[in-house]
């Protein structure tokens, strides 16, 4: 990255029109945004580039920033797998845990502008999130936390149970 590059500026462009200008290191932690900047290299080095996303909503795209721009000042620790813990302060430092103590609409819709941004860290972050409000919970648990219907009858529910007890064997 050259000098003129690190100190240029992008406008992230919402899905309502509004417009977020963010430093080009941020920028380029979203992969597509860093392919369609890289497709408008022709372009003059002075203007502004302006990156529509269409996809994502000026609340949600608020988020993905504050992320990045904290990313870059302290990534965060790699998160292992299977997961140690419900608790995501013990996967992650507090900061990022703290960032996903969301409600479930927000953190759905910040998996999806994060995958749709190809934000490889933002989604590990977010999916581990999810991932740990289902750990250690019954189907059924499960079922209430994410208000999921359960669309099978109590005969369909056993013989399912019944054909996949394999997975449950110790």
């Amino acid at each position: 990255m050259d000098v003129e590059e690190s100190n240029a500026t992008v406008n992230l462009i919402s899905k309502e029109g509004d417009q977020f200008p963010v430093p080009s290191g941020v920028a380029n932690m979203s992969e597509l945004v860093k392919s369609m900047m890289d497709d408008d290299e022709e372009e003059d080095e002075d203007d502004t580039k302006e990156i529509p996303l269409p996809n994502v909503k000026a609340q949600v795209l608020r988020k993905v920033i504050e992320f990045c721009e904290h990313y870059l000042e302290e990534p965060m620790t790699e998160i292992e797998k299977p997961l140690k813990s419900q608790n995501m302060a013990d996967v992650v430092q507090q900061w990022y845990a703290t960032f996903v103590d969301l409600e479930q609409v927000l953190l759905f819709e910040l998996i999806l502008a994060a995958n749709y941004m190809d934000i490889k860290p933002l989604l590990d972050l977010t999916c581990a999130t999810v991932a740990s409000m289902i750990k250690g919970k019954t189907p059924e648990e499960i079922r209430a936390t994410f208000n999921i219907t359960n669309d099978f009858s109590p005969e369909e529910e056993a013989q399912v149970r019944e054909e996949n007890k394999w997975c449950e064997e110790a």
